[in-house]
């Protein structure tokens, strides 16, 4: 059996399929993920788009896989042009894990950048609503300013946002 060549995969087909065989390869090793997550921030373009969906589902099975990296996770998303699906996996891995204290006010102001923003796609902004709504249980003090953005926003959002704002306003 040929040795698996991780950004030969990211690299084979970008599919739900191929990020399930790489997500499988990753299974519960720190070690394959590191290496994941170094494509992801490191490598030309396509190489980093493509490993942003397996590294997200990656954290989203692992949350620990996580903890060596989220200053380079923050940093990587405080860069300028940043490609949507890079932001957006970003974005959706930090909706179901703890942030760790240190963190939660550059996650903060990330995602409230990511809603504020006319031109940003709606999945960031939805998982954005997400995260920031689930750090408002920890500091009621930011609800307000989510509610304003939701009321300035809502009338010009798709279904997506619509819903995660519903959810957000229901707490």
């Amino acid at each position: 059996m040929p040795a698996f060549n991780l950004k030969e995969q990211i690299l084979n087909e970008h599919s739900k399929a191929q990020c399930t065989t790489i997500v499988n390869w990753v299974g519960a090793s720190q070690q394959r993920f590191d290496e994941l997550f170094h494509l992801f921030l490191n490598d030309e373009y396509r190489v980093v788009q493509r490993a942003a969906w397996p590294v997200s589902y990656c954290v989203i099975a692992h949350p620990d896989f996580i903890k060596n990296h989220w200053p380079a996770l923050i940093k990587n998303l405080q860069k300028q042009n940043l490609h949507n699906a890079v932001k957006r996996n970003s974005i959706r891995l930090l909706q179901g894990i703890k942030i760790p204290k240190k963190y939660q006010g550059q996650i903060m102001d990330i995602c409230f950048k990511y809603v504020e923003s006319p031109t940003e796609a709606v999945a960031v902004k939805a998982f954005s609503l997400t995260v920031l709504g689930n750090l408002a249980k920890q500091y009621p003090e930011i609800i307000p300013e989510i509610k304003l953005l939701i009321e300035e926003q809502l009338p010009h959002q798709t279904a997506a946002f619509k819903s995660r704002a519903k959810v957000f306003l229901k707490n």
